[in-house]
């Protein structure tokens, strides 16, 4: 599927699409997370600035996260390839890969 130009709230699908070939030529079958990108942010504010998320109704992490989950599960259904919204041990958000068996 072709996503040129095509955005997800802040999330470019074309160029996610090529993160994810670059993380599955360099796993070499690995299971885990891959981080595909790091947003070097823990402030709710800054996220919802960063991932444009303007809709949100409550501009509170747990609002940010609920949020956060919705979108990867759609960009998860778009991509086929599961991916989500975490934090790193340095606690910045970060969108990953998550390398398992079956692809959705």
């Amino acid at each position: 599927m072709q996503f040129e130009g095509l955005k997800l709230y802040g999330v470019c699908l074309e160029r996610l699409q090529h993160q994810i070939s670059q993380a599955l030529s360099r796993t070499n079958g690995a299971r885990g997370r891959v981080v595909l990108e790091s947003y070097m942010t823990s402030d709710p504010q800054e996220i919802i600035e960063l991932l444009e998320l303007f809709d949100i109704e409550h501009e509170d992490m747990e609002s940010v996260m609920r949020k956060l989950k919705e979108i990867a599960e759609d960009v998860s259904m778009m991509v086929k390839r599961r991916v989500e919204f975490g934090f790193s041990d340095e606690g910045e958000l970060c969108l990953y890969l998550v390398l398992e068996r079956d692809i959705l």
